[in-house]
């Protein structure tokens, strides 16, 4: 049996195998594994994808896009401590 990755599904940004708002447990520990050593480099690519999940998450009414983006996408990338 073939695993899914665990990649983002556009427009909606829910993960492909798993279902839940990406990046999900599983991706956010491939993209540390990753960019291990470059968390700067992994702040700016998760940020540009913030940005293109922003287009597609805003309300059709033009209304705010959801408020918890930065967390879920670059918040996490801190390094703790």
């Amino acid at each position: 049996m073939r695993r899914r990755e665990h990649l983002p599904s556009r427009p909606t940004w829910r993960c492909r195998a798993c279902g839940i708002a990406w990046p999900c447990s599983a991706a956010k520990l491939r993209l540390l594994g990753e960019y291990r050593n470059d968390r700067v480099a992994l702040a700016a690519h998760l940020a540009a994808l913030q940005i293109e999940a922003a287009g597609h998450l805003t309300p059709p009414d033009g209304g705010a896009p959801p408020g918890d983006l930065t967390e879920r996408f670059v918040g996490w990338t801190r390094p703790a401590g």
